[in-house]
């Protein structure tokens, strides 16, 4: 696939944009930018865990959201911006420790709307969690009223 990107970016400006926000409060980083995906890590640990010491599915949610949102969002120019309208996900392999990793690639990348597929993985590249996000392309400066 060619290319996908209308913005200019780098690793430590996308790690920048995060800080002080949920995204650097539960550890996500951001740690890979192809031609055509995003790729973010996040520590399964105390931050990120269930009251049963299982990586909570609302934090890999939150994992998916944030780098397909991020990916979106370098997928128009300028003069539009990518905001979430739907997110699903199968959480399919539970983990207690270690790190996930997330990569976020287009389903499809249209006028008005967005679909991202991201797959999440344990540090032994099995799947813990598959979803998908659907972003909404909106223009710069148009109310949300």
């Amino acid at each position: 696939m060619k290319k996908i990107w209308r913005k200019e970016a780098s690793l430590e400006k996308l790690n920048l944009l995060s800080n002080n926000t949920m995204v650097k409060y539960l550890g996500i980083e951001f740690t890979e930018l192809g031609e055509d995906f995003l790729v973010a890590t996040m520590t399964v640990d105390s931050r990120t865990h269930q009251p049963f010491g299982l990586l909570h599915g609302g934090a890999s949610v939150a994992l998916a959201e944030s780098v397909a949102s991020m990916a979106g969002n370098l997928a128009v120019d300028d003069s539009r911006y990518c905001v979430g309208l739907e997110i699903n996900a199968n959480h399919v392999r539970p983990i207690r420790s270690g790190q996930v990793t997330a990569t976020a690639r287009p389903l499809a990348l249209g006028r008005t709307t967005q679909v991202w597929d991201i797959k999440i993985v344990n540090d032994s590249g099995k799947l813990i969690c598959v979803s998908r996000l659907t972003l909404a392309v909106r223009e710069t400066g148009e109310s949300s009223l």
